[in-house]
């Protein structure tokens, strides 16, 4: 059984001697998973509804924009655009993934044993799981993506369902790919609408840091990572102590 109250405390414990290291770890996490929490979002909802073709011509002076939209423009655009996409999906598969699993092991150790070394980052690329922690996060990203397409519900069911794959992979980046999903899906069974409300308790910190410019909401990142490190130790114990996993499975000492 665990509180929210009881996370964040032991959260805010380990960032009083770890804070910095934890803010650099926890803006490579941002980066490798694309945190939309760390940009900002247009005031106007009505953006949303313009093509990019009609946002960039917005952004054109009046006079320039009979110009400028030709097949040639747009095309280059267009193709410029596609790279860029590619360039970013081919940093997420093969950097991202396992950057993210080294900035989750760097906060369980911190969780676990109250210190730990931003060196943890490159575990993924350095403990011979690369592979298969690209595996096991595609499969996931793939997976939740399927959910998506059934309705938003169930997609974020399944993301709080499988939230704890990169932590397990923390633990052992060797592990099936089916297993560290199965496992992540039974860990979280019946905790997902209270992890959803502990993910809820940061929004007030969210809004403050975004006062900043949206700057501000990176200084929060840390007591979420530091947070979900410590929930992540609560549902391991759980999970063993349940005999949904070992000790051994997971690579960790009795």
């Amino acid at each position: 059984m665990w509180t929210r109250a009881d996370l964040k405390a032991n959260a805010k414990s380990v960032l009083r001697s770890l804070y910095w290291p934890a803010f650099l770890v926890s803006i490579v996490i941002a980066i490798a998973t694309a945190s939309g929490s760390g940009s900002g979002r247009p005031s106007n909802a009505n953006r949303y509804n313009l093509n990019p073709v009609q946002r960039i011509t917005n952004l054109l002076p009046s006079n320039s924009t009979e110009k400028l939209i030709n097949y040639e423009f747009w095309g280059i655009t267009l193709v410029s655009i596609s790279i860029l996409g590619l360039l970013f999906l081919a940093f997420k598969l093969f950097i991202g993934y396992n950057l993210e699993v080294g900035g989750r092991r760097f906060f369980i150790r911190a969780a676990k044993e109250g210190n730990s070394q931003i060196e943890e980052l490159g575990f993924g690329f350095s403990s011979g799981g690369y592979f298969n922690i690209l595996k096991t996060m595609l499969f996931r990203s793939i997976f939740t993506f399927l959910w998506y397409l059934l309705l938003v519900i169930p997609g974020i069911i399944k993301t709080y369902a499988y939230r704890m794959v990169p932590y397990i992979l923390a633990d052992n980046p060797n592990m099936d790919a089916m297993r560290a999903i199965q496992l992540s899906n039974q860990m979280t069974k019946g905790q997902k609408m209270d992890i959803f409300v502990l993910d809820l308790s940061f929004i007030g910190w969210y809004l403050l840091g975004s006062l900043l410019i949206g700057l501000g909401i990176y200084f929060v990142h840390p007591y979420a990572n530091a947070t979900n490190a410590e929930l992540y130790l609560v549902l391991r114990q759980n999970a063993i102590d349940s005999g949904l996993c070992t000790h051994d499975e997971l690579l960790l000492e009795p």
